[in-house]
């Protein structure tokens, strides 16, 4: 336990890893549907045999207690079964979007000594092939890359998921599983964080406190194993898992689609009769203007949670108006603090707010500049600590002394203010972060990519407003006397160099020069009102 961690109170802790919560769920009944994928449907002790027999599989393939796993899969069902099969063995999880090119998966890969990865050989349009082969010049220790539904997997994998599956053992499985159990204050899964000056932090999470958060989250969301939860959102990320291993501890279905299409979200909301979708304001609008949503019958649907961006208030008025069910409004990071409005909250009373912290043993202050805790009603910068909060970045001292006070309270980065009653409401940022449809992009980071085009001499990225994502990436850049680049070029070379999608910039400007501040910095404030001006005159 480092120095930030809360010792987790008894009447918090589950005493549960997150692997038992599938065998408890089967044990409960075994007959209940637990997943549904494309054209998957299994129950509970079906699941949970997949499962286990995939951690059999890992076992033979040489994983350890407590070795780390990059596992790298959309919204299938085989993230599922490889998720929960390495908790079961003890192994740790890190866990990537299906966008992470060579730059974040090496980074991490490295920072983490992750020594398998589990990734498909190809998904949608893209090839892997290339990151893979890159990622293991990178990454000498890296000893397995798995393959998932590839066809015919090449020289750059060393097992296939479906193989190792096939010819895993079935006679002794549960106890050589038994042997792996976790310590439920060992680190269960690493996610990673959006950073403001670079690549992606490492965020370690123990069970205890990883199950604190999903624990109390449902019981806010008055969750039950009645329920059906629609994840559409990347399954990668923080808030489809809490939803994902939610349905292990609370025992409800999930229904895992790899679409963000809205009428694919529609047809699975009636056909599946969905009772609660987690989900973006982003993906909450591009429902809303569907133009085919008379088609589908919403009949059970009682909830929805958006969070991940601000959602405004006429947002979720529409979304009580057209979908007729409850909406809650939510704010929440990988590091764990999580707020949530309540389904009985007075509306005129939490209305714009993302309302209380979720787990009464987690404490939330306002701070100002020098960490001292404001009165209510002003702002300043949020900050939390608890047993459902993390301890700290991975190897990363230097952000740990900045990220948390002496108090053990980690600052948020992000503006807030908390009303009388303890509800939050976020009023803006103080990292530089790009929320980009819930993709928290660095800034920073695009920076520093583009600048390694040898034409470019000057670059600063900025956030501009969209109406469907929230935000987009704008980069105003400075070429060489006499050099020319457009957007494509850009794109070309941002995608050769091994970086993400999600770094290339949707909008270029090319200026003769980019203001400064008094102290020598790129005026960001001046850009954001200049991109702003040219949007509204378009």
């Amino acid at each position: 336990m480092t120095e930030n961690q809360i010792s987790t109170p008894p009447h918090v802790r589950t005493g549960l890893t997150i692997g038992e919560l599938i065998d408890r769920a089967a044990a409960a009944d075994p007959a209940k549907l637990a997943l549904v994928a494309a054209s998957e449907r299994m129950t509970r002790a079906e699941l949970r045999q997949r499962i286990d027999r995939l951690a059999a599989a890992f076992i033979g393939l040489g994983i350890e207690r407590g070795e780390t796993v990059l596992l790298q899969l959309p919204n299938w069902c085989e993230f599922i079964y490889s998720y929960f099969a390495l908790q079961k063995i003890g192994a740790v999880p890190v866990l990537l979007i299906s966008g992470y090119e060579r730059m974040e998966v090496s980074h991490l890969c490295r920072l983490t000594e992750a020594t398998v990865w589990i990734v498909p050989q190809i998904y949608r349009n893209r090839d892997y092939t290339p990151c893979i082969r890159a990622v293991r010049e990178d990454n000498p220790q890296l000893r397995h890359v798995i393959s998932v539904r590839a066809e015919r997997p090449d020289e750059n994998f060393s097992a296939s998921l479906e193989e190792i599956v096939a010819g895993a053992a079935d006679a002794g499985v549960q106890s050589q599983i038994a042997k792996r159990r976790p310590d439920p204050t060992a680190v269960a899964h690493i996610l990673p964080s959006g950073g403001t000056t670079g690549l992606p932090k490492a965020i370690p999470r123990t069970h205890d406190d990883y199950l604190c958060n999903v624990n109390y989250l449902h019981r806010v969301g008055e969750m039950t194993a009645d329920d059906v939860c629609l994840v559409a959102v990347p399954v990668g990320h923080n808030l489809a898992l809490l939803n994902v291993v939610g349905a292990a501890l609370v025992g409800y279905s999930i229904v895992l689609l790899d679409s963000t299409r809205a009428d694919d979200i529609c047809r699975a909301l009636d056909a599946e009769r969905v009772t609660y979708l987690p989900t973006v304001p982003s993906l909450l609008k591009r429902i809303l203007e569907f133009d085919g949503i008379d088609k589908y019958n919403f009949h059970c649907l009682r909830k929805i949670s958006a969070g991940g961006e601000p959602a405004t208030p006429d947002l979720l008025a529409r979304v009580r108006k057209t979908l007729h069910c409850a909406c809650i409004s939510e704010f929440g990071m990988s590091e764990g603090p999580l707020c949530r409005t309540r389904l009985d909250d007075d509306p005129a009373r939490v209305r714009g707010s993302v309302g209380k912290p979720i787990c009464p043993d987690d404490e939330f202050r306002i701070l100002d500049d020098g960490g001292q805790t404001l009165p209510a009603e002003t702002d300043g910068e949020l900050a939390a600590r608890g047993p459902g909060i993390f301890a700290g970045y991975l190897k990363n001292a230097a952000e740990n002394e900045r990220a948390f006070t002496r108090e053990g309270f980690f600052r948020t980065g992000d503006l807030a203010r908390m009303d009388n009653y303890g509800n939050v409401t976020i009023t803006g940022r103080i990292k530089d972060v790009i929320n980009r449809g819930g993709e928290k992009i660095s800034p920073a980071q695009v920076e520093k990519v583009l600048l390694a085009h040898p034409k470019i001499v000057d670059a600063a990225v900025i956030g501009m407003p969209d109406r469907a994502l929230g935000e987009k990436i704008c980069a105003y850049i400075r070429v060489e006397i006499g050099a020319t680049l457009d957007h494509e070029a850009i794109k070309t070379f941002m995608e050769d160099i091994g970086a993400s999608k999600l770094l290339i910039p949707d909008r270029v400007e090319l200026v003769a020069t980019l203001p400064l501040t008094e102290a020598g910095k790129h005026d960001k404030k001046a850009l954001r009102e200049d991109i702003r001006h040219k949007l509204a005159n378009m």
